[in-house]
Parts: C-alpha cells; sequence; structure tokens
C-alpha cells in the first residue's frame, strides 16, 4: 500500500502569517492589538505585516547601535538596562 505525502483530510500544512512573511515579530499579536486598539474602523490583513517588519527593523537599527557603542567602550554584551538612567 502506498502512502501519500499529504496530510490527513487532503490539506495543506498550515502557515502562520509569521512564517510566511520572515518575520521575528508576532504578526498576529499585532493583528489583535491593532483591532482592538480602534485605530481605524477597518484593518487591512497586509497592515499588522507591515507594521511587524517595520517594528523588527527598527530593533534591529537599535541593537546594532547599542552593539557599536559596546564594542567602543569594550562591554563584552548589551543588557537589558544598561545606560539607562533610573530617575529621568
Amino acid at each position: 500500500m502506498e502512502t501519500t505525502s499529504k496530510p490527513a483530510g487532503g490539506r495543506k500544512k498550515a502557515f502562520s502569517k509569521l512564517a510566511k512573511a520572515g518575520l521575528r515579530f508576532l504578526v498576529g499579536r499585532i493583528a489583535r492589538y491593532l483591532k482592538k486598539g480602534h485605530y481605524a474602523p477597518r484593518c487591512g490583513a497586509g497592515a499588522p505585516v507591515y507594521l511587524s517588519a517595520v517594528l523588527e527593523y527598527i530593533a534591529a537599527e537599535v541593537l546594532e547601535l547599542a552593539g557599536n557603542v559596546a564594542r567602543h567602550v569594550y562591554i563584552a554584551e548589551v543588557e537589558e538596562r544598561q545606560g539607562v538612567r533610573e530617575g529621568s
């Protein structure tokens, strides 16, 4: 008897929006926040993907700059609260 490569039920394997877009930020969570935040009466399917990509890019840029500063000051790794003043 032959085995088929199809999953049970004949459906394709489900991919999340996160996996389809190739991002690290959670697209579904951002979509939920956009809907619950009432920023607009309607929210397209591409809006959370685009916003997730923008946030990921900004985070990568900030981390790269923090790494450059850490290398300049001879710090082995960037910690969470490093360089942040507590009172301001």
